[in-house]
């Protein structure tokens, strides 16, 4: 479980530097500030918890926890939803899209907590 946190937090990490990067360059001229906002917080966001996804990892290799587990899975869950509809919604213009992400949220949330719970057991 540690080996594939840690590619997974490695990798979102990875393309999150690429999307703040693709956001501050090439989207700046593309779409409407507010767009721009949406974007940099997906990216934010990403970042905030592919770290989380390292930690997760570092704290398999000392840990045995379901809840440890379920934190990492929460944390994927949360950035697939919450900043992948972000950025979906940046890219299409479909305001809708707007509506899972505190889905997204809700799993960054339980993740945190779930980490917690890992702390404690």
């Amino acid at each position: 479980m540690d080996r594939l946190f840690l590619t997974l937090g490695a990798l979102s990490a990875g393309l999150s530097v690429a999307a703040g990067a693709f956001g501050a360059h090439a989207l700046r001229e593309r779409v409407e500030p507010r767009l721009l906002e949406v974007f940099e917080t997906a990216a934010r966001y990403q970042m905030y918890h592919a770290l989380a996804l390292l930690a997760v990892a570092w704290l398999a290799t000392r840990v045995t926890s379901n809840w440890l587990s379920a934190s990492g899975w929460l944390f994927v869950a949360g950035t697939v939803l919450f900043s992948g509809s972000l950025y979906a919604m940046t890219f299409t213009g479909i305001r809708a899209l707007g509506a899972i992400t505190p889905i997204g949220g809700v799993c960054f949330i339980a993740g945190w907590l779930a980490l917690a719970m890992a702390a404690r057991s």
